[in-house]
């Protein structure tokens, strides 16, 4: 009998340099603290995220090349939350704080030879071709004075695309995510600012100085279930 084994996806990536895309107008130049649960141990690590974009002449229609809608989309999106474009730094106690540098995030532009029908299967968790769609930039993976968001848009073939972007957990959680990319969709679409404002105010997640319990947490103690 035959064998049904498929042979290994192959494409090629062919990247462009990573550059830096700043807030598109001056941003406040300021350090703000993360609260306590942000700054935590457990959260100081990168988080991937891709996402595949078929080709859709009505939504494109106007916007050829969706490497540049969202490049510019992003600088603008920025402006409202420039604490994305800064960088960590730590300070007493190793309390994270961001400083608003405005310096930018990384931004890598890509075209691959395929499309999004012959990814196939390759596009299930965990995808055997993640790292071509998402560049590993040197460096960029350290906690403290890095760029905070990495993104690689990728054009395909067919006309649709792929975004990929890695982030720091210690900024944004699944949902702080969304709002900024429903953000830069805001942008793509003319919007003069974000249909959604960030706020910061991290200050009412931090614990009280000198702290003082309130509820006992049994499932804490040992030998709880």
């Amino acid at each position: 009998m035959a064998s049904s084994v498929s042979s290994p996806l192959v494409f090629s990536v062919k990247r462009c340099h990573p550059e830096f895309v700043q807030p598109a107008k001056s941003t406040p130049r300021e350090v703000k603290q993360l609260s306590d649960i942000d700054d935590q141990e457990g959260l100081r690590f990168q988080v991937p995220v891709i996402m595949f974009y078929p080709s859709n002449p009505l939504l494109m229609k106007g916007k050829e090349d969706p490497v540049k809608v969202i490049r510019e989309a992003l600088g603008k999106a920025l402006v409202n939350y420039y604490p994305l474009a800064g960088r960590l730094i730590e300070g007493e106690n190793r309390k994270l704080m961001v400083d608003c540098t405005g310096e930018g995030v990384l931004f890598v532009e890509a075209d691959a030879d395929t499309t999004l029908d012959s990814l196939g299967d390759a596009l299930q968790p965990m995808c055997p071709c993640f790292d071509e769609l998402l560049y590993d930039v040197p460096g960029f993976g350290e906690l403290l004075g890095s760029p905070l968001i990495l993104i690689q848009v990728t054009r395909l073939r067919c006309g649709g695309f792929i975004f990929a972007l890695r982030l720091n957990h210690t900024l944004c959680d699944a949902f702080g995510l969304s709002q900024f990319l429903n953000a830069v969709s805001d942008m793509t679409q003319g919007l003069s600012r974000p249909c959604l404002l960030p706020e910061w105010k991290r200050e009412l997640l931090n614990a009280r100085n000198p702290p003082r319990i309130t509820c006992i947490h049994h499932e804490y103690e040992e030998g709880a279930r």
